[in-house]
C-alpha cells in the first residue's frame, strides 16, 4: 500500500507540474500563446508524471557502485537516457496509435522520427541533473511523509480519478475523429482544431435533428 501511495503520488506531482511547465513554455517560447498543452482536457500531462518515476527511481535504486563520484556520473546518465526513452515511447504511442504528434524535433538535427533529437536529450540530461542534485532528496523526504499520513492520499486519488476519465474521454475522442477524417501524423495544434471543428459540427448536427 505505501509504494502504491507513494508511486501515485508521484506520478500525480509530475502530470501537475509538467503541465504548468509546458504551459509557460509554449506562451514565452514555442507557441507565443496560451493554449492547453496536453492531450487531455484538464491540467496535467501524464509524460511528466512517468518521467519523475523515472528520475525517482533512477536516484534512490541502489546501484551497487562503492565510489561515490562514479555513482553519481552513471545516475545522471542512466537519468539522461531514461527521460529519452520516456519521450520517445510516448511519442511513438500516439504516432502509431492514434496519428498524432504531440511534439515535432524533425527540423532538428540527429533527430528520430521527430520524437527524439540529441539536443532535448541533453535539455533531458541536465533537468534530470538538477533534479537529483536539487529536488530529490527533498522530494524523497516529503514523499514519505505523505505515505505516512494517508488523510492526504484522497486528494491523490481524486486527482488519478479525474485523469482516468480525461484520458478515456479523450481517447475516445480521436478515435471518432480518426474515424471521420484520415489524418497522418497530424500536429497537435492541428489536431486540436480538427477535434474542436468535429464537436462543433456534432452539435450542429443535432440541433438539426431537435
Amino acid at each position: 500500500m505505501k509504494y502504491l501511495v507513494i508511486i501515485s503520488t508521484l506520478f500525480v506531482i509530475g502530470s501537475l507540474i509538467g503541465w504548468i511547465i509546458e504551459l509557460f513554455f509554449r506562451r514565452f517560447v514555442s507557441q507565443k500563446k496560451w493554449m492547453n498543452p496536453g492531450f487531455l482536457t484538464g491540467p496535467y500531462l501524464p509524460i511528466y508524471g512517468f518521467g519523475v518515476l523515472a528520475l525517482y527511481a533512477v536516484s534512490n535504486i541502489p546501484l551497487g557502485i562503492t565510489n561515490q563520484i562514479v555513482d553519481i556520473i552513471v545516475r545522471i546518465l542512466i537519468i539522461g537516457v531514461a527521460m529519452t526513452v520516456v519521450e520517445f515511447i510516448a511519442g511513438l504511442i500516439f504516432i502509431k496509435g492514434l496519428k498524432v504528434k504531440l511534439w515535432d524535433y524533425s527540423k532538428r538535427k540527429g533527430n528520430i522520427m521527430g520524437i527524439i533529437c540529441p539536443s532535448f536529450s541533453l535539455i533531458w540530461l541536465v533537468v534530470g541533473s538538477l533534479y537529483y542534485f536539487l529536488l530529490n532528496p527533498f522530494l524523497v523526504e516529503g514523499i514519505t511523509w505523505i505515505s505516512e499520513n494517508l488523510i492526504y492520499t484522497y486528494f491523490v486519488g481524486m486527482v488519478m480519478g479525474a485523469m482516468a476519465v480525461d484520458f478515456a474521454y479523450s481517447i475516445h475522442l480521436a478515435t471518432k475523429l480518426k474515424e471521420y477524417k484520415e489524418i497522418a501524423n497530424l500536429r497537435f495544434e492541428d489536431f486540436k482544431k480538427e477535434l474542436k471543428n468535429r464537436i462543433k459540427q456534432l452539435h450542429q448536427n443535432k440541433e438539426k435533428i431537435k
